[in-house]
């Protein structure tokens, strides 16, 4: 779908997200909440220091950190989500399909990953808690 949308830049932390969620299904950084508002809050907060710095690496810096220290204090943290506000900063994607895509992407990442414990009977069930 991003390639459709000419959005590709969302794939090297959607990656590390599925990893995630697929790996280590029962850790925090995995659940829903922190995946979905993880992410979503990282790359608002990449479009608002691109507003302010430009595409700079010490924008992107700065979104990194913000959004690393927005998720420990919104209790939302899902490391992943780091990339995505440097990849906002770093490749200036236009917010209109950037945002909805990336919504629909954490959202098909929970779906899938409700999968393995319904269909495989895997030991380790996802969400642990939503």
């Amino acid at each position: 779908m991003g390639v459709l949308l000419d959005q590709p830049l969302l794939i090297p932390s959607l990656a590390a997200s599925a990893a995630l969620v697929h790996g280590a299904p029962g850790l925090p950084i995995s659940q829903p909440r922190n995946l979905i508002g993880g992410q979503l809050m990282s790359a608002l907060i990449g479009f608002a220091t691109l507003a302010v710095t430009g595409s700079t690496t010490w924008g992107a810096a700065v979104a990194a950190g913000l959004s690393l220290g927005a998720m420990m204090l919104t209790h939302l943290s899902h490391s992943p989500a780091v990339a995505t506000a440097v990849i906002v900063v770093l490749q200036t994607p236009h917010p209109v399909p950037f945002l909805p895509l990336l919504v629909l992407a954490t959202g098909l990442l929970v779906l899938i990953g409700l999968l393995p414990c319904r269909i495989g009977g895997h030991p380790v069930r996802y969400p642990v808690s939503w």
